[in-house]
């Protein structure tokens, strides 16, 4: 679902997952035809980032439990 709302609005993408200043540039960017694609990469990006920064969280915690 999150990568749905990344390809139509990279903009709120980045704002659900708090990065506000990040979402802010990203919808000027996008009001451009040619800058859309980059802040839609961007979106997903971030979204690859988030999705990697928790699983690391994951192990890590269960690494400090064995």
């Amino acid at each position: 679902m999150r990568y749905v709302i990344a390809f139509f609005f990279p903009w709120l993408s980045l704002f659900l997952q708090g990065k506000l200043i990040s979402g802010i540039v990203c919808l000027i960017l996008q009001l451009t035809l040619i800058g859309w694609i980059p802040a839609f990469i961007w979106a997903v990006t971030s979204l690859n980032r988030m999705y990697a920064d928790r699983r690391t969280r994951t192990v890590v915690r269960a690494m400090r439990r064995a």
